[in-house]
Formats: C-alpha cells, sequence, structure tokens
C-alpha cells in the first residue's frame, strides 16, 4: 500500500467499516469515502424505508472490515466502487 510519489497513502478501511456499522442508515460511511451521491442515496432510501434499508450499511460496514486492508484500499478508495 505504497504511494509512489510521497510515502505511505492513508487507508479509511477501520474508520470506514465502524461509520457503517454504527451510522450506515444514513450513509456517514459513504461521504467519508467521497461518495457524495451514494450518500444520499443511502439516507433517502432509509427515510423512504422507515429505517429498513439502514441494514445496507450495517453490511457493508462488516465487509469493509472483513478485507484485508490492500483489498480493501484497491476497492474503494482507488477503484472507488460504490456498493457493496
Amino acid at each position: 500500500m505504497e504511494n509512489t510519489n510521497s510515502g505511505k497513502v492513508e487507508n479509511k478501511k477501520v474508520t470506514a467499516g465502524i461509520l457503517g456499522i454504527v451510522l450506515g442508515s444514513l450513509g456517514v460511511h459513504k461521504f467519508y469515502l467521497g461518495y457524495q451521491k451514494e450518500g444520499i442515496i443511502q439516507l433517502v432510501a432509509t427515510f423512504v424505508t422507515c429505517g429498513l434499508a439502514g441494514m445496507i450499511g450495517f453490511v457493508e460496514g462488516i465487509i469493509y472490515l472483513t478485507k484485508s486492508d490492500d483489498e480493501f484500499y484497491e476497492t474503494y478508495q482507488v477503484g472507488k466502487k460504490p456498493w457493496f
């Protein structure tokens, strides 16, 4: 996980995972990773479904935490994969 330009790059895996589990229904983990559109979609979906869509954030938080650091970084920070 070395950035060839200047030393180490920040891996947001643990923070995004915890935010997904705790505040995932509000899309906070999406905003933290820079996915504004998806964060708004998550927030609206949670309100429209009376909280049921909040499970998506919870599941994503668990998925984030179970990936290796390199896999998380490549998938969600470099590859910009917004969902699962």
